[in-house]
């Protein structure tokens, strides 16, 4: 008992001069919605109630000096999150394998950033060189494979709708075998780009987009670092960037982060896309439900 009760007056005084952790576990304690957390019986409810299964498309792929690698998977993992909590569903693990554009320069391979500026002089310019911590390159052969194969287990796991979103070449990719993938699979398939929601055209949507809102619609400038500082701020390291605004930032492709990033940008651009895909969704699970009435 003596032993006991020694060992926990430090839990008791780490507790008493910092009750907010207290708080914080109880905040963070909701619904459980990542598919690896589940028991059977967490899957069946879940899955019950809204059969929608979110893939986060990310990479291990640099991202500014700023932001972690992981970013691409982060930001659509943690965006999924809260639309599952919003509309039911389950979030996937994210996959950190990507398809890119590649060039093949000797003895080396330089994957999507490690050139993406090549024979453009402007202010994004830098010469290819290969980036660190890159790590995510797949061909497009290997990654059709891996999707195709995922979305045969998560037709055959009983879900109905597929949500696939991150990095933008895999998201791309997605959207170009949508149609095929549909009917090949009996799946209902959607990505969070507004110009693309299953082949339809969202004009306003699309000019906000323009306006650097939208999930992820740059790389690793204003938009990617507002939805991280609004979804990781932990994870942001804004004084990795040059504080001289005359030097560009290596690999970073959009509005200058160090101008127009926000975290209050970042959540006005969350709020807006989860109201808009809520409703999408809402609206189609309320259409499977019609049409399983019908063919009662």
């Amino acid at each position: 008992m003596k032993s006991s009760l020694i060992c926990s007056i430090p839990l008791i005084l780490f507790m008493t001069i910092f009750p907010q952790c207290k708080r914080n576990t109880i905040i963070v304690d909701k619904k459980h919605v990542l598919y690896e957390e589940l028991t059977p019986t967490e899957f069946r409810e879940r899955l019950k109630e809204a059969p929608i299964a979110y893939l986060p498309l990310g990479t291990l792929e640099w991202h500014g000096e700023h932001l972690p690698l992981g970013s691409d998977g982060i930001q659509s993992s943690e965006f999924f999150k809260l639309l599952a909590q919003k509309v039911g569903g389950i979030v996937l693990p994210m996959l950190f394998v990507a398809p890119d554009t590649m060039l093949a320069a000797g003895n080396i391979d330089y994957y999507g950033s490690d050139f993406i500026t090549a024979g453009q002089p402007g202010k994004y310019y830098y010469p290819t060189q290969q980036l660190d911590g890159s790590a995510y390159y797949i061909d497009d052969r290997t990654f059709r494979s891996i999707m195709e194969s995922t979305l045969k287990q998560l037709k055959r796991a009983g879900f109905r709708i597929v949500v696939a979103h991150g990095h933008g070449p895999s998201t791309a990719f997605f959207i170009r075998q949508q149609e095929q993938w549909e009917k090949e699979f009996g799946l209902i398939l959607y990505n969070c780009w507004c110009w693309n929601i299953r082949g339809s055209y969202d004009k306003d949507c699309d000019e906000l987009s323009n306006q650097g809102y939208g999930i992820m619609v740059d790389h690793a400038a204003a938009n990617e670092t507002s939805l991280m500082l609004a979804l990781r701020p932990d994870l942001v390291h804004m004084e990795y960037l040059p504080e001289d605004t005359t030097l560009w930032p290596l690999a970073v492709v959009g509005k200058d982060p160090r101008i127009f990033a926000s975290e209050q940008f970042g959540q006005k651009t969350i709020e807006m896309d989860l109201e808009r895909m809520a409703g999408i969704l809402k609206d189609q699970l309320a259409t499977l439900e019609d049409n399983l009435n019908v063919t009662k």
